[in-house]
């Protein structure tokens, strides 16, 4: 067996793969007791039954950290409008965009929302996803935000499929709050934040700061609030422009800012200092056609770790493949296959302020992707072809 361990690998041998042969990862019960070489397997563990993978190449399960699984419709139409000049805002103010998947998720049955997730979350599981996160936020009012939420719970019931959850209901002003932005922040953003928190139903609080969404100063109070409940943050930031939301995001402790194209030096030196994740989302880089690419050279300088995902969403990044957005994160933003990987995994893991997952270590969940290929390069180079063997899902073999 082929073992990754990414913590061989620093910022000095970037490039390094972290590629242990002859590898065993001794397991009990859901949790790694053991991984390394062989030879070195301790004794304690020798008694331990033996499965031979076949000299497979083994991963941490992937991790995709940011995803909007939970909606009802398409925006299929948009995307050939884009395709014909019109860029983001304009869509998104003559009421498509986030509004568009409002109309259709708000009108959508609880059954209806879980049978379309359910198929989503079946292509990321057939590609090594053992963790998602879901985010709320096509509601937009407290009855649709709390219903998107259970589906997501719902999903990890339904599949072999840790499902972390996020409170999003500032991620659009809906049109009946279009003249009582603070009467929306108050009544659906933070009452429903209370709500869902009391019904065991969030993990986490995001926002979208930007010029059509909501202001620094507005998620500043959000997030107050957010903290004030012993919940972590995030934000979607610097997406389509400069706002300073990570800077904002790192001052409030969050576990990730998201998106990042427009990032500046102030807000990447704040990120540093606290520990906030970038997580890069070449999906909707590469949807929207966008060329400002994000600072990947300065966050790498100043050592702020980055994680990849989907951005699984209707509208900028309908994708639902880990596989193509770590060779998007390559080729789009230059990233090297190894931090592709570590941002599907240990980067991932720290963006949702998970410690117990995202490596093969002793203590660690033992969520694995069993791969038929020799090296880890692999799963950044190839375009439409998935070479996941299995999966081993808590200590168990995961039938695809």
């Amino acid at each position: 067996m082929l073992l990754v361990d990414l913590t061989l690998v620093s910022p000095e041998n970037g490039t390094d793969s972290g590629l242990i042969a002859g590898a065993v990862i001794a397991i009990s019960e859901d949790r790694i007791l053991w991984a390394g070489p062989a030879a070195d397997l301790p004794a304690a563990h020798q008694h331990l039954k033996k499965q031979s993978l076949g000299g497979r190449l083994v991963t941490a399960g992937l991790i995709d950290c940011h995803s909007h699984l939970v909606y009802g419709g398409d925006r299929a139409r948009e995307f050939d409008m884009r395709l014909n000049g019109a860029g983001y805002e304009e869509i998104a103010r003559a009421g498509g965009g986030i509004l568009s998947s409002v109309r259709a998720t708000r009108a959508a049955s609880e059954a209806e929302l879980l049978a379309s997730a359910l198929r989503r979350a079946d292509h990321l599981i057939a590609e090594g996803v053992t963790t998602i996160e879901i985010k709320s936020g096509y509601g937009l009012d407290l009855e649709t935000e709390l219903k998107m939420l259970r589906v997501a719970r719902r999903i990890g019931q339904e599949r072999p499929l840790r499902v972390v959850t996020t409170w999003l209901a500032a991620h659009a002003l809906p049109p009946e709050y279009a003249d009582d932005r603070d009467g929306y922040i108050e009544r659906v953003v933070i009452a429903g934040m209370e709500a869902a928190q009391a019904a065991g139903l969030i993990d986490a609080v995001d926002g979208f700061c930007e010029g059509i969404a909501f202001t620094a100063a507005e998620m500043d109070r959000i997030f107050s609030h957010a903290s004030a409940l012993g919940l972590p943050v995030k934000l979607h930031a610097e997406q389509l422009s400069d706002l300073e939301g990570a800077a904002l995001a790192a001052r409030h402790g969050a576990i990730s800012a998201d998106h990042l194209e427009w990032l500046n030096e102030a807000g990447i030196a704040a990120m540093a200092a606290s520990g906030t994740v970038a997580v890069l989302l070449p999906g909707a880089f590469y949807t929207l056609r966008e060329t400002k690419l994000p600072p990947i050279a300065a966050l790498r300088a100043a050592g702020v770790p980055m994680a990849l995902a989907t951005d699984s969403n209707p509208g900028t990044s309908p994708v639902t493949s880990a596989l193509i957005t770590m060779n998007m994160g390559a080729t789009l933003f230059r990233m090297t296959p190894t931090e592709c990987l570590a941002g599907f995994t240990v980067n991932a893991a720290r963006a949702l302020g998970l410690a117990d997952r995202g490596r093969i270590a002793a203590g660690q969940i033992a969520d694995l992707a069993v791969w038929d290929i020799s090296h880890p390069a692999e799963l950044a180079y190839r375009i439409g072809f998935n070479p996941l063997h299995s999966r081993i899902f808590g200590g168990k073999p995961c039938p695809l």
